[in-house]
């Protein structure tokens, strides 16, 4: 279960940056009435002031890539959501309050129109993008503590954890082929598991490593590199497994066990 709490620690920090940054962009977008803005959205009186609180353009950047992470994993159905209120849309013909983005206001962004200089859209379009930002982030909270939340690849994670530790201290003591036979079979259900959450079908009957990894491409799951990196490790189950001319080595087996904990920790 240490994977579990280490989650919800995770998540209760960033709940908890997010509303101090949600306070500063207030703070700096709404000088002259910050305190009753953030009474508002604190419904209670508060002396947090610029000195107290984090600079949004200097954290926003850790807090969101830190947050996207978080909701890949645990959320995967909101991630496109959370970078589209972040990330410049492709094809935007004029700048509006409605398409104003979070990347917008860091850039510093504003847009007036005329000799007059009328305002048309300015950095305070960015506070319902990131409160809707932080909302997402909070909803992966409310399904932590809901009874329908599927705490299976959380906990599968674990086991994987404890698997991987085992073929460790086994291949430390020579028995090579029995730890990157280990390391295969993690990895393995690893990417099986990558598939059923993403919807990906596999039609044969009993998929390998190299059976999932081009699924999971072909799917655009995983990028080139990924692929890449997948069929070498591929490579080297096969050695322990399937090769009898030649035996693996020590070597072989830790950079075949590492490589299995990297796509653990990066791919999902």
């Amino acid at each position: 279960m240490k994977n579990i709490e280490k989650y919800k620690k995770d998540l209760e920090s960033l709940i908890s940056d997010g509303d101090r940054l949600h306070c500063y962009i207030h703070l700096e977008c709404y000088p002259e009435k910050y305190q009753s803005e953030i009474e508002k959205l604190t419904k209670e009186k508060t002396d947090l002031t610029k000195k107290t609180l984090p600079s949004f353009k200097d954290k926003y950047q850790s807090w969101y890539s830190e947050s996207l992470a978080l909701i890949k994993l645990l959320l995967p159905d909101r991630f496109d959501d959370f970078v589209r209120l972040y990330a410049k849309p492709k094809v935007r013909k004029e700048i509006t309050a409605e398409n104003y983005v979070v990347e917008d206001y860091l850039q510093g962004l504003s847009i007036t129109r005329g000799w007059q200089k009328e305002k048309v859209v300015d950095p305070e379009a960015a506070i319902p993008r990131y409160q809707q930002q932080l909302n997402i982030l909070k909803s992966v909270k409310k399904r932590f503590e809901s009874s329908l939340f599927d705490i299976k690849n959380v906990l599968q994670a674990d086991l994987f954890d404890s698997e991987l530790e085992a073929a460790e201290e086994i291949n430390k003591k020579g028995f090579t082929r029995g730890a990157g036979a280990m390391a295969g079979v993690v990895l393995e259900r690893h990417l099986s598991q990558i598939c059923e959450s993403h919807n990906i079908n596999i039609s044969k009957k009993k998929p390998t490593i190299n059976d999932f990894n081009q699924a999971l491409k072909d799917s655009k799951v995983i990028e080139m590199h990924d692929w890449r990196f997948i069929q070498h490790l591929g490579d080297l189950r096969n050695l322990c497994d399937h090769d009898k001319k030649k035996e693996p080595t020590i070597e072989q087996v830790a950079e075949l066990i590492a490589g299995v904990d990297k796509v653990l920790k990066t791919v999902f």
